[in-house]
């Protein structure tokens, strides 16, 4: 989907498997769930409705499926089991884009119509991109979920994002190029559509800046037989190859590489996915250079541990975006704690430039543009019998991830 349907998996950046930022506090110190203090208004108690428009069904259902489990755990977290913040009982609505930007965008508008004045959600970059204008037209707290294109960032005052973007992940990667890339050629794998080519313009901005020669190849979001693309990679004969890809096509995409010997002439890089992707890679597994937003044992700390449990206590895995709606709901409990719920702007005051400790750590939303900034990881797949457990290689520190100001505006 081009510039009009975009309907952007934004699930996963896995940039590799074909494969999200948070917090300074505009209120200063950090928290770990945002619900201490006392409310800049709406003492009322009253309730607030929180509208959450995100794949339900539709080729990012998994990842949709991902970051509501991750948002009922946050939610039980930051209101200690009660349901309630601050006094407010947190009223959540649930609609369903099937990653479609105009039943988003129809959601949205009937989301404001009946009064909601906080919506989140956007597992998919296109919708994300058309629901953050709205979040400005009408003062609405917007809080983005998995939709990891870069124009979230900053798009305007009313927008924020609960996961990473797509520059960080590519920082990520480059973290683990190793020596000069100068001179060196890297092609990009991706879907022809917001996710991918947003992956494109980051890889050249990245790795371009460096030296690096990127090119690109892309396949439609339609494509069922990859081997053509397989062999453009071939061609381009690059020094790496940054696959970002996401959706049900995944597994056939992994497999035509390696089909194609394309592991066997170049160095491959891309995102880990969540853990229903381990096994897509097939032979190739142990081959890959993976770049990871989280999984489960990469971070240590409470939060984690508290995400995690509440996720088996409800039934749930823990995933690739549990913390994309975790996030989310620290940021709202912060949000009607530190700021009036009847009132969009005191909310936004209060997250903007906020700092506070999430699933993967201390994160911070950038005063400003909130960029959220955040960890990220590089890993590999180890095989155990027949399945594949990520093993932790390394840790890519916030402050090495932040996106440059104004970035993905251009």
């Amino acid at each position: 989907m081009g510039a009009t349907k975009l309907t952007v998996r934004r699930g996963t950046l896995m940039v590799a498997v074909a494969a999200t930022a948070m917090a300074m506090a505009a209120c200063g110190g950090s928290s770990s769930g945002g619900t201490g203090g006392s409310s800049g208004g709406g003492s009322d108690g009253s309730p607030v409705k929180v509208g959450m428009i995100y794949s339900q069904t539709g080729v990012l259902a998994e990842y949709g499926a991902e970051y509501r489990a991750g948002f009922e755990a946050g939610l039980k977290y930051v209101t200690k089991g009660t349901g309630k913040v601050n006094g407010h009982k947190i009223d959540v609505t649930w609609k369903d884009d099937a990653g479609d930007p105009e039943k988003a965008s129809s959601n949205f508008t009937t989301l404001v119509g009946d009064g909601y004045k906080i919506i989140a959600g956007s597992t998919d970059s296109g919708v994300a991109s058309q629901l953050a204008p709205l979040a400005e037209q009408n003062k609405v707290l917007f809080i983005s979920g998995p939709a990891a294109i870069d124009s979230i960032t900053g798009a305007n005052k009313y927008t924020f994002r609960s996961g990473r973007q797509t520059y960080q992940d590519v920082k990520t990667a480059a973290a683990m190029v190793g020596g000069d890339i100068k001179g060196k050629t890297v092609t990009v794998l991706a879907q022809d559509y917001a996710f991918g080519t947003a992956n494109v313009a980051a890889v050249k901005a990245v790795l371009g800046a460096e030296g690096a020669k990127v090119n690109s190849v892309l396949a439609p979001l339609s494509a069922k037989d990859f081997t053509p693309y397989a062999a453009k990679v071939k061609q381009a004969k690059p020094d790496l190859l940054f696959v970002a890809w996401a959706g049900n096509t995944t597994q056939t995409m992994w497999q035509t590489l390696d089909q194609q010997g394309v592991f066997g002439m170049t160095k491959v890089v891309t995102g880990l996915g969540n853990v229903a992707s381990y096994g897509a890679y097939g032979a190739a597994a142990t081959k890959v250079d993976f770049l990871s937003y989280y999984f489960p044992g990469a971070p240590k700390n409470a939060v984690n541990t508290a995400m995690i449990n509440n996720l088996k206590a409800a039934g749930k895995t823990p995933d690739l975006f549990s913390p994309d709606g975790f996030v989310a709901a620290q940021m709202i409990a912060q949000a009607v704690t530190k700021g009036d719920p009847g009132n969009t702007d005191s909310m936004v005051s209060a997250l903007d430039g906020w700092s506070f400790q999430a699933p993967k750590g201390k994160e911070t939303i950038r005063k400003g543009d909130h960029a959220m900034i955040q960890p990220e990881y590089v890993a590999h797949l180890v095989k155990n019998g027949s399945s594949y457990t990520p093993k932790l290689v390394k840790t890519v520190p916030a402050s090495e991830l932040a996106p440059p100001a104004g970035y993905g505006k251009s």
